[in-house]
């Protein structure tokens, strides 16, 4: 077996290699590079599985970052439960193989009571008092301990919400590099999150994407160096290519405004109240899955969804199949948005009832996702002191709410969901190895496969 080792640099385009990226683009000259055929919805946890099991969402169940828990009527984003996926993953595959693989699955989602041999994975703490500490779940146990006590607690206030930087991804290498030095796994993936907060929050074709690639660039060539020393064949990859947007759709109000929606009013606050509502979307980028109680009123709904701006098409049960999304998790209907266009989740009509977690990065109990999270509230006088101030409450014991996340969803310029029209703007595959390099551009479906060839031909 050869070592090998799979860098997930999230939003990296084929359109991106080159001088701001010296050592990824060495790894493409030395083997080869094509684009990557993602899935739909091409968002994190849909791509990662399909990649890591071979199969599509029809097959593993994962139709997004989230979904509708039809048996709990509620809905969660970024669950991490390992036992919610089916299907074979690409470390059990090489196991049947050779008993000897071993994996380290490195930030890589999924990742909580895995299979493989070695995991880590984003995992705070929530005491009683309503703070959120930073912390990380590891397998084994003890490599939680040795990781934190080596490189500190994992930055996750930087690794989502308006603070994030390099220092998530960098953590992320550094821990890398620490296990392929104790334990030199046979495959190792490595997920790199940098690129992704800026390419939404300004845009692809912003300047300033050029030192984001350098930055995580020089990530990658550590843990290239470090691969390299152990002869080891390297893959780098993406999930998704960035869009630039200009439009958000507010699926769920044109929805409320025609009776659809239900919500609960807690303390004069509006919840979205999906049990109770004859159709509401569940939101993810550039996809919507729309719920439909009522079997009879399905195609008014797509009627009325269709007839949205920035709406480009509405599946229904007859075309979901066309992209592997016929699975129970999915909903009746999934709407995907025009190429300069998003979903917001927002589904209340006024902003003086918008619930509290409304301002505040809270991934998990907002209805779907919110990249406004990404940034500060421009309203806000003294932004990085508003946000010290509440921190410094947070640690005197004070129950303070961190509602710093303005509601302009116009201010998000990138997005993602919707295949990319063009392959350079997609995602991408490269290898350094010219002898696995592939001809043609590669599937989604492909891409466990490879990994496998890179450890055993």
């Amino acid at each position: 077996m050869r070592p090998t080792v799979a860098i997930n640099v999230v939003g990296l385009a084929p359109s991106m290699v080159g001088p701001d990226t010296p050592n990824i683009a060495r790894l493409a000259e030395q083997g080869g590079m094509q684009p990557l055929h993602t899935v739909t919805p091409a968002v994190t946890c849909a791509a990662q599985v399909s990649y890591l099991t071979g199969s599509l969402p029809r097959d593993h169940g994962i139709v997004g970052n989230g979904w509708f828990f039809r048996d709990l009527s509620e809905i969660w984003f970024w669950r991490q439960s390992n036992k919610l996926v089916t299907g074979e993953w690409v470390w059990e595959a090489g196991r049947k193989r050779d008993p000897a693989f071993t994996c380290a699955n490195m930030f890589w989602w999924y990742n909580m009571y895995l299979t493989a041999d070695i995991g880590v994975t984003p995992r705070p703490m929530y005491p009683a008092d309503g703070r959120k500490i930073p912390d990380c779940y590891a397998k084994p146990s003890e490599l939680r301990d040795e990781l934190t006590d080596k490189l500190g607690p994992f930055p996750l206030f930087k690794f989502w919400g308006p603070m994030t930087d390099i220092s998530s991804s960098q953590w992320i290498a550094d821990a890398t590099v620490h296990v392929m030095d104790q334990s030199s796994p046979t495959l190792t993936l490595v997920y790199l999150p940098h690129l992704d907060y800026n390419l939404q929050r300004l845009g692809p074709d912003h300047a300033d994407i050029a030192r984001d690639l350098r930055e995580v660039d020089a990530v990658c060539g550590q843990i290239i160096e470090r691969a390299e020393r152990d002869g080891a064949r390297i893959i780098v990859l993406s999930e998704y290519g960035i869009t630039p947007v200009s439009r958000p759709v507010h699926i769920n109000r044109a929805l409320r405004e025609a009776g659809l929606i239900n919500v609960r009013v807690e303390m004069e606050r509006e919840l979205l109240d999906p049990g109770a509502s004859t159709a509401f979307a569940v939101c993810d980028h550039q996809i919507a899955h729309i719920h439909v109680s009522d079997p009879g009123r399905i195609a008014e709904v797509k009627a009325l969804v269709e007839a949205l701006p920035g709406v480009e098409r509405v599946l229904d049960e007859a075309t979901k199949p066309e992209y592997g999304l016929d699975h129970p998790r999915s909903g009746e209907l999934v709407a995907i948005s025009d190429s300069d266009a998003w979903f917001t989740y927002y589904y209340w009509l006024d902003d003086a009832r918008r619930p509290d977690f409304a301002n505040t990065v809270e991934i998990h109990r907002k209805p779907g996702y919110d990249p406004v999270e990404l940034f500060l509230d421009p309203a806000l006088r003294f932004p990085m002191l508003s946000v010290v101030w509440r921190l410094i409450k947070k640690k005197l014991g004070f129950r303070t709410l961190m509602d710093v996340i303005p509601l302009d969803a116009t201010l998000v310029k990138g997005s993602h969901g919707r295949v990319t029209d063009n392959d350079d703007d997609g995602p991408v595959f490269i290898t350094n190895d010219p002898a696995l390099a592939p001809s043609k551009p590669v599937e989604a479906t492909e891409v466990k496969d490879l990994m496998l060839r890179h450890v055993f031909d």
